[in-house]
């Protein structure tokens, strides 16, 4: 069986999949594409030598009874709509963060999938994919360290351009940590607090950077986390777990140890895609085996998306007013709980 893909948005990330699905990625192809530039589209069909139809919109794609699943990689605010439109003809979504820029556009995703009936929806959250937090995660969840009851975590940019604004430290860029931090620890956010350190000089006059931002989650643990996006040197990703019994380090990105010149060096990326490329992969190939294999995509979920929403609103709040600010979320649904947690609760 070959899933069979339509493609909503040619832009970078956009055609970045479209690249790994044609040329790296097995079981999956490229049969519809659409863009708001259509020239956009046009393009990426010709470079990529896609026997694909061009769509006018979203809509149109959706409704080709030859997608089997919808790759969602447009605009941001145009996510929802796209979602919603899938889930209505039964196909399946994967779905580029955010999955809706409101959490109530998320959780309109969330009643739609569960009407539905069963999963269909996947969000593009590729770091739960990196071999780094694999890693990480299973040193947690096997108990090696203990309970964790503090988390570390940094999250550093060489530059950002003019267009970054305060806020998008968390939409754009801290929402990585929200979602992976909550899946490594198994636990919800309770509140959240952001403190502004001494401003880089390096920074435009309308961004405060960098940012520290305090989670704290039902259970107790407190997760600290630095974002800074001038930081000149490279991109730069931490994380430390600590636990009862241990500490568990996020691994180094793998690189050459040099010694010239009377120093000892390793190189740091300057490129994000670069750091997770591998990580991109394997979220991709994981939607299309667990798809063939079960019938429903295996990765995050709407339900996940939905907490990166709402912990991120908290977040840009917590920026405004300087105060501690409540994660308030609806209660997990049944239909988004795994077998354990069932268990646990039954």
């Amino acid at each position: 069986m070959t899933l069979k893909f339509g493609v909503i948005g040619t832009g970078a990330i956009g055609s970045e999949h479209i690249k790994r699905i044609t040329n790296h990625l097995s079981g999956g192809k490229i049969v519809a594409v659409t863009d708001v530039n259509e020239a956009s589209a046009r393009n990426v069909v010709n470079q990529f030598e896609l026997d694909a139809v061009i769509y006018p919109d979203d809509k149109a794609l959706v409704a080709d009874d030859n997608v089997d699943a919808v790759l969602v990689t447009s605009w941001g605010p145009a996510h929802e709509q796209s979602v919603l439109a899938a889930i209505e003809a039964g196909k399946y979504v994967f779905c580029e963060k955010p999955l809706a820029t409101t959490a109530e556009g998320c959780m309109r995703i969330v009643e739609a999938e569960m009407k539905h009936g069963k999963r269909l929806v996947q969000v593009g959250f590729m770091r739960r994919y990196d071999s780094g937090y694999v890693q990480l995660k299973q040193a947690i969840d096997s108990n090696y360290i203990g309970d964790p009851l503090m988390v570390r975590c940094v999250h550093r940019n060489p530059s950002v351009g003019e267009n970054y604004t305060t806020d998008m430290a968390i939409h754009d860029t801290l929402i990585h940590e929200i979602d992976v931090l909550h899946w490594l620890i198994n636990d919800d956010y309770k509140s959240v607090q952001v403190a502004f350190p001494k401003k880089t000089s390096r920074a435009l006059a309308h961004l405060s950077d960098p940012q520290l931002i305090t989670l704290e989650t039902n259970s107790g643990i407190i997760i600290t986390a630095e974002v800074f996006v001038n930081c000149q040197y490279g991109y730069d990703i931490q994380c430390e777990v600590i636990g009862e019994e241990g500490v568990a380090y996020l691994p180094e990105f793998p690189g050459i140890t040099t010694r010239k010149n009377a120093k000892l060096g390793t190189s740091i990326l300057m490129d994000w895609k670069d750091r997770f490329i591998e990580a991109y992969d394997i979220e991709l190939q994981d939607f299309i085996d667990s798809i063939k294999k079960t019938g429903e995509p295996n990765g995050p979920t709407s339900w996940d998306g939905y907490i990166a929403a709402v912990t991120a609103d908290a977040c840009v709040k917590a920026q405004q007013t300087g105060e501690k600010e409540p994660v308030t979320l609806a209660e997990k649904p049944g239909f988004y709980k795994n077998e354990k947690e069932v268990v646990q609760q039954s």
